[in-house]
């Protein structure tokens, strides 16, 4: 969310507003309050603020930093949540409660120094969450996220990340949701959904097509429109459709020109106008560059002041703009009531916040491993090596510090497991130590509840540093599991590889029964893998994580894992095989995004998006489809044909004319089945996935013509297919299912 390298243009001390300011006279008699408002949200927004001074409601434009460890001169507000990301008062004398922020993108996340970090639960990130394709872990894990907040005292989270993964070497791929807006927007707005469950507002974030870290803050992210609308704002207004976050966060990047935060075709043309979403526009922190050009844009609130804002809708400046004409009243009664309207509709002034609740971690942390174990992706698995079965008698695990914990994801995003000067990380002093670290592993070992699951096995540990001694290691052992990581963070790039891939190179040698685990922030690059039999894509696995990855080798959980995301054979088959740059990044890919690339330009995956092996076999059948309304229903048979009980991901593709790529996810289904057991499935297909974006006419225009639908385990395996004939159509901007 944030950086730390841009100074204060101003101190606390000049958000004070002159009284001359205040043009809005104060109601006679005596003041109603909030909680005694009744009506719809808009219409107890509107009686709130009928009642507000002026300055009452340019308190409500700017946000605080929560914290105090930033620049010198900036001292923390201390009403402010103790390691929060943010703080905007409330009004007191109207009973309007402050808005506590803080991020929760995976988990309750702590910003500032030793004394601010509270151990919460860390969910697997958020492309794990994506690569379950489960729609109910992605309630339930937002649904927990929303509690421990509310237990803190928070009441406004910067949550919801739905940018769509089109540069794969991006430092907040794992905070995001993959490459397909169907995916991406349905789990992530069920997240929403789950947070927002607590009578807590959510934002959808980062508002729009922040698809790389080098140079956010400047950087223009050029997208021809009709492409924009098929895929990066498609994914938001599906998130929105199911989850209708309170606020939404827009992004540091540039988009075809203004930045996200004055830019008036986002901010009002396709939010407000288009998709009728009726929240509030927050910044990310330090995002804002002017007052006027941002108000009229349709930015409500700059947020974070303190850490790196220039305080542009400061009330001062905010005040004068108002005198010189540049904006008019009606733009700050209209943000003030889209605020006030969203804590309303939320919960926030009925359900009051307070901290020092209870919290069952316990609970929590199962949580957060069924969402790992669900997540966990068995990418290859020759010769049945996996589970580890009674003939591995002696097994060796090998590098990632797996003998401590695993891996997180760095940045704002950072969730600590306890308290103490290191916040309870496993693995303390690894670099980088500050901002975009510390890098966090969590005190769940693999290796040790490996142990605990198979207890007749010889179960040794060697940490690869020495990988002539590791070879050696496997070559004793039966069968050896190296963990290879890749830490990535907010405000870099990664490099599209573990960090030691020659430690892989060397156990495979020497050892035929090699299992390699991954914790990555996304997909990586594999020049090992045709020496490697078995490969499990962990992720970045949350506080649980180690007996989650224990569970899924053991056989204790049946993988159910689908990729959210394409893993390329190598950087040439990218549309951008160079690495990331600054200034323009011109997407010339458009729409087609991930697999929809690799499938126009004919490209082998290493391993395709939808992938996703078991330790059963599904088969599937009987497709057929059939218009429904302006879309279609897709009906099929699914049986577990194995003889363990597993989940598989049943994924429908369709396929039209003239398309940006060869075919579209057009709908899925997870489902449990027990061996034998046979499911009919329904799945229906949204008809804006059948239709291409038309600028001349905006809408969804859908071509007469024939149409294919096909059932598969992944974009590249396909089990059956049916055409269908289509009528002509047409749909507003704005329509919704």
């Amino acid at each position: 969310m944030k950086s730390r390298h841009i100074l204060l243009a101003a101190t606390v001390l000049a958000l004070a507003v002159s009284p001359a300011l205040a043009q809005t006279p104060q109601p006679g008699g005596a003041a109603l309050l909030a909680a005694d408002t009744r009506g719809t949200p808009d219409e107890r927004a509107a009686a709130m603020l009928a009642q507000m001074t002026q300055d009452e409601k340019l308190t409500l434009l700017m946000g605080y930093f929560g914290e105090d460890f930033a620049p010198a001169n900036y001292t923390r507000v201390p009403e402010a949540r103790a390691g929060s990301a943010g703080y905007v008062p409330g009004i007191p004398r109207l009973g309007i409660p402050a808005q506590w922020q803080a991020d929760a993108g995976i988990g309750v996340a702590t910003q500032g120094g030793a004394a601010s970090k509270r151990g919460r639960t860390a969910l697997p990130s958020g492309l794990a969450t994506a690569a379950s394709w489960d729609v109910d872990a992605a309630f339930a894990s937002g649904a927990m996220i929303g509690s421990e907040a509310r237990a803190d005292g928070f009441n406004v989270l910067l949550a919801g990340s739905v940018n769509l993964i089109r540069e794969p070497r991006g430092g907040r791929n794992f905070e995001y949701a993959g490459e397909d807006p169907l995916l991406a927007g349905v789990m992530v707005g069920r997240q929403i959904a789950g947070i927002q469950s607590n009578n807590i507002i959510s934002t959808s974030k980062h508002f729009a097509v922040n698809a790389q870290e080098t140079d956010r803050g400047a950087g223009n992210s050029v997208v021809e429109e009709a492409a924009l609308r098929m895929a990066d704002l498609f994914a938001f207004q599906i998130a929105h459709e199911i989850g209708q976050p309170g606020s939404v966060m827009c992004a540091y990047n540039r988009v075809n020109g203004p930045y996200s935060c004055e830019h008036p075709f986002l901010l009002t043309q396709v939010l407000r106008e288009e998709w009728g979403w009726p929240g509030y526009v927050m910044s990310d922190w330090g995002a804002v560059h002017s007052t006027a050009p941002s108000i009229v844009a349709g930015l409500d609130q700059e947020s974070g002041f303190g850490l790196q804002s220039d305080a542009w809708l400061r009330a001062d400046r905010v005040a004068a703009a108002l005198e010189a004409g540049e904006i008019t009243q009606a733009h700050i009664d209209t943000a003030v009531r889209r605020i006030l309207r969203s804590m309303f509709a939320h919960g926030l002034v009925d359900n009051p916040v307070a901290e020092g609740q209870a919290i069952d971690f316990a609970a929590n942390r199962a949580v957060s491993q069924v969402a790992a174990e669900g997540g966990i992706v068995l990418l290859k698995n020759e010769r049945g090596l996996l589970p580890l079965g009674a003939t591995a008698r002696r097994i060796v695990v090998i590098g990632g510090h797996a003998d401590r914990g695993v891996l997180s994801g760095g940045g704002s995003s950072q969730v600590y497991p306890g308290e103490g000067p290191d916040g309870g990380n496993a693995v303390p002093g690894l670099e980088p130590r500050t901002w975009p670290g510390p890098v966090v592993y969590y005190p769940s070992s693999p290796l040790e509840e490996l142990r605990a699951l198979l207890p007749d096995a010889d179960i040794s540990f060697h940490d690869g540093r020495d990988h002539e001694g590791a070879a050696a290691a496997a070559n004793a052992a039966d069968l050896a599991i190296v963990f290879a990581n890749q830490w990535a963070s907010e405000s870099i790039d990664v490099p599209l590889h573990v960090e030691d891939d020659t430690l892989v190179e060397s156990v495979a040698m020497n050892q035929p029964n090699t299992v390699v685990v991954l914790q990555t922030g996304g997909p990586v690059l594999m020049p090992w893998a045709a020496r490697v039999p078995a490969i499990v894509q962990a992720w970045y696995p949350g506080r649980n994580g180690g007996a989650a990855i224990a569970r899924v080798l053991t056989g204790a959980v049946n993988p159910s894992g689908h990729l959210p995301v394409t893993f390329p054979r190598a950087l040439a088959q990218l549309p951008h095989p160079g690495d990331p740059q600054p200034g323009d990044v011109v997407y010339s890919e458009g729409a087609a995004v991930g697999y929809k690339w690799f499938d126009a330009h004919g490209h082998d995956p290493l391993f395709p998006f939808g992938h996703g092996l078991s330790y059963t076999s599904f088969a599937m059948s009987d497709l057929a489809v059939e218009a429904r309304g302006e879309g279609l229903v897709a009906r099929f048979t699914l049986t577990n044909t194995g003889t363990r009980a597993g989940a598989d991901v049943a994924q429908i593709y369709v396929s039209g004319p003239n398309w940006e790529a060869p075919q579209r996810l057009g709908g899925f289904a997870k489902v449990s089945l027990e061996p034998g057991e046979t499911r009919q499935i329904e799945v229906a297909v949204d008809p804006r996935l059948l239709a291409v974006w038309d600028t001349a006419n905006p809408g969804w225009t859908r071509a007469a013509g024939t149409y294919t639908v096909r059932l598969g385990e992944s974009s590249r395996v396909m089990a059956d297919s049916v055409e269908i004939t289509l009528p002509a159509s047409h749909l507003p901007p704005g329509w919704k299912p």
